[in-house]
């Protein structure tokens, strides 16, 4: 019997060989072609504020036997609450709003340059938080106009940072960023916030 392959055979495989060599010799189409990569973002750098600024408010919660000395009001509450005694479950539910005078230093009894005026509503079960929207309302001889701010306040946070969204008179269409402390607190009725206002535009 013979077993040699027939030339037909023989031409099929010189073929396939040919083909196979030819196709792992060609470089890949990335090989022919340099595409330029995207270079990567860069960050940018942040500038420096064109306005720095401290100032400290004092909130004192109505807790139905200090009506004299308030400056915050439980306006309100979830079911399990009321209106003079802030609620459990991290006092989610509760909205409270205030007219506290701003301070230049951490004393309460110093001169007030002005108020700051607006709401924090806690909103979160599971954690200590709030969302705060007010605004500064100044008319001493250094400064006249509002600057007006709104943000989420992780109150467990040493430090909390709210955004300055607008401004008029002095502060006309400024724009920047807030940082809180917690400056003291007295158990549920007294707090006393460090703002830290650093400015990003100003028009003045």
């Amino acid at each position: 019997m013979d077993t040699k392959p027939s030339s037909t055979t023989l031409l099929a495989l010189s073929s396939f060989l040919l083909l196979f060599f030819l196709a792992n010799s060609q470089p890949s189409h990335d090989q022919h072609h340099n595409y330029p990569r995207k270079p990567r973002p860069q960050r940018r750098a942040i500038p420096k504020p064109c306005k720095e600024l401290v100032f400290y408010f004092h909130d004192i919660i109505y807790n139905g036997k200090n009506s004299r000395n308030a400056t915050a009001a439980i306006v309100g509450a979830p079911a399990w609450g009321n209106r003079t005694i802030l609620a459990g479950q991290n006092h989610f539910g509760d909205v409270v709003v205030f007219d506290d005078p701003i301070t230049l230093d951490n004393n309460l009894h110093a001169p007030a340059v002005g108020r700051a005026q607006g709401m924090y509503v806690y909103d979160k079960k599971e954690v200590f938080t709030a969302w705060l929207g007010f605004s500064f309302v100044f008319n001493s001889t250094e400064h006249v106009g509002t600057l007006t701010f709104a943000g989420a306040d992780p109150l467990m946070n040493k430090t909390r940072d709210v955004s300055v969204v607008g401004g008029t008179g002095d502060f006309f269409m400024a724009r920047g960023i807030a940082t809180l402390m917690t400056d003291a607190f007295e158990g549920e009725v007294y707090f006393r916030l460090r703002v830290d206002i650093k400015l990003y535009e100003c028009w003045w």
